[in-house]
């Protein structure tokens, strides 16, 4: 596979709030098939953190709908590892797995198969996948970069806000801590602004 286009490019983290995650799925259509299946992909960047490839190489017996939980069998350095998805998420993806078999794909084909004639089964190219995001990003009018590590590093601030690191660790599947500490060291003024609130209260009390 090719490298993407932006390989060796350094931009600053620009993590997606809630707020602008609910814009980019209302810019996507969900009545076709290529939203429907892109919304899932939102869903398993930024609902359960995978990293790209680890979404585009998912197959339907590696989905716990029940549990809401995903199955990466070759996470980076190979290693497999379980990771959850939140319950809206996990709505995306079961759409897209239902929508899917409508198509005709089936168990042998990737969670996020292409279903176009002469291309039928095939695993969806990263570019393109990239290329989805950002063009979705654009309707959606938001001014940040709209692509899937940005998706995956949201995910990892907003569970660093409520859980502990090693928790984060495990999720995102990083063999050193401090690798999981990069990613949530780049946390916007808002969200320092309400880390600092939360933690000191109104500890003046009342003048």
């Amino acid at each position: 596979m090719p490298p993407p286009t932006n390989k060796g490019l350094a931009f600053p983290p620009e993590p997606l709030t809630p707020a602008e995650v609910r814009t980019l799925l209302r810019a996507i259509p969900l009545r076709s098939n290529s939203g429907c299946r892109l919304r899932a992909l939102v869903g398993v960047l930024y609902g359960a953190g995978l990293r790209v490839q680890e979404a585009l190489d998912l197959r339907p017996r590696d989905v716990d709908l029940d549990t809401c939980q995903v199955t990466v069998r070759a996470g980076k350095g190979g290693k497999r590892r379980v990771v959850a998805v939140d319950p809206f998420s996990c709505s995306l993806l079961a759409a897209w797995l239902d929508r899917r078999a409508t198509l005709g794909l089936t168990g042998r084909h990737p969670v996020f198969a292409t279903y176009s004639e002469g291309a039928f089964g095939h695993p969806w190219d990263q570019r393109e996948a990239r290329r989805s995001l950002a063009r979705a990003g654009d309707r959606a009018g938001l001014t940040k970069r709209v692509h899937p590590h940005g998706l995956r590093h949201s995910h990892a601030v907003l569970l660093a806000r409520t859980q502990p690191l090693h928790v984060v660790q495990r999720q995102l599947g990083h063999a050193r801590l401090d690798s999981t500490q990069t990613y949530i060291s780049h946390l916007s003024a808002h969200d320092l602004s309400e880390h600092v609130a939360a933690a000191f209260g109104n500890w003046m009390g009342e003048p």
